[in-house]
């Protein structure tokens, strides 16, 4: 099969792209994404591939500052002329979707989640950005009525979904009135061991993006007085810097043997956003160490209560708080073995079985192939 895999943008290596990694592997072919930085993504088993941009490429300040351009993203993603591929994999939380493909192309979508900041959070999003009332909130809101209407039109040009979780799968039916398969993403467990020795220290990761609230575990720990390991960066790293009190240490995104060192020996990993499936939760499970999580979304699919972690289901600082001494109180009854073997059933080997089984019976009985 000739095959397109679409890909909002390549600039840095986290969750989606690691998906892209085994879709790539799978079904080799040109990628074509809205920005590309290839230093973001050097060394992806994809860096080599052939990329295709889009025009927004070219305008400046384009890589560094690429969320500016939402506007612009759906006529952007319709200007990719993909009619001579049989196969077009999209990769998508945001517009990779709505890409223009012809009656005789069969085109699967992974969605990781419909676009969350112009849906469900859409209130949070205003609020974490001060944009409640005013003439800019006006416009932001005008914007994202225009694009949550294109993104519910457009999902008709899929002829079949998948989703990373039963979370997203419902989502995926509430906005889109579609059908979706479910398909774990891949997690690379072995990248993890298990440590007999624990630190002192609770642990976080993330990109620092409002959503992630990374501001509600640093007021939490502040409060508890407890250390915290904060890794990860984003545009948010110098507010949440100076909201955090003296038990409080970033890292910066660590390589693969520190944070595995780092993620191991934590007492605990602190989770407080609502996410779509949650990669770094079994993550931190694959090191044996317990999750604090916000029990919504996919966290519920990914930690077993009281066997591999304890949830808190208001998103705020009294219940996280009141969720960490529940963990201290039975601190000693979590055993990492068990969490560890939790954590192996998200492996990137099933992923892949399963992406393929799918994908090929689903180009066996599509009726209109061009050959």
């Amino acid at each position: 099969m000739n095959t397109a895999i679409i890909h909002e943008w390549l600039v840095t290596l986290a969750g989606a792209e690691s998906v892209l990694q085994s879709i790539y592997k799978l079904y080799p072919g040109t990628i074509y994404t809205l920005f590309h930085d290839p230093d973001g993504v050097k060394g992806a088993p994809f860096a080599d591939a052939p990329i295709y941009m889009s025009m927004l490429q070219r305008l400046p300040l384009a890589r560094k500052h690429h969320r500016a351009f939402l506007p612009l993203y759906p006529m952007a993603i319709e200007q990719f002329d993909l009619r001579d591929y049989e196969l077009v994999i999209s990769s998508s939380y945001a517009v990779a979707k709505g890409v223009l493909t012809s009656s005789d192309q069969l085109h699967i979508c992974y969605c990781h989640s419909p676009m969350r900041y112009i849906w469900d959070l859409t209130f949070q999003y205003l609020e974490a950005s001060g944009l409640t009332r005013g003439l800019k909130s006006f416009i932001v809101r005008a914007i994202f009525h225009y694009i949550r209407l294109w993104d519910a039109s457009s999902a008709i040009r899929v002829n079949e979904f998948v989703a990373n979780s039963h979370y997203i799968a419902n989502r995926i039916r509430k906005c889109y009135n579609r059908q979706a398969t479910v398909i774990y993403p891949p997690v690379d467990v072995d990248k993890f061991s298990v440590s007999d020795t624990k630190g002192s220290y609770f642990i976080t990761m993330s990109r620092f993006v409002p959503y992630k609230r990374i501001d509600l575990t640093i007021r939490a720990f502040n409060e508890l007085g407890l250390p915290l390991v904060v890794v990860g960066d984003g545009p948010a790293r110098k507010q949440l810097e100076k909201l955090a009190g003296k038990t409080i240490t970033f890292t910066g995104y660590l390589p693969e043997d520190k944070l595995n060192d780092c993620m191991k020996k934590a007492r605990a990993f602190i989770f407080s956003a609502e996410e779509d499936f949650g990669i770094v939760n079994v993550e931190a499970q694959a090191a044996g160490v317990p999750v604090i999580a916000l029990g919504r979304g996919g966290a519920l699919e990914t930690v077993v209560k009281d066997k591999t972690g304890i949830f808190f289901y208001r998103q705020d600082v009294p219940s996280l708080i009141a969720a960490v001494k529940q963990f201290l109180s039975k601190e000693s009854t979590f055993d990492p073995q068990v969490i560890r073997k939790n954590a192996e059933q998200f492996p990137r080997e099933r992923f892949e079985k399963e992406f393929k089984r799918f994908v090929d019976e689903a180009w066996e009985r599509f009726p209109y192939k061009k050959s």
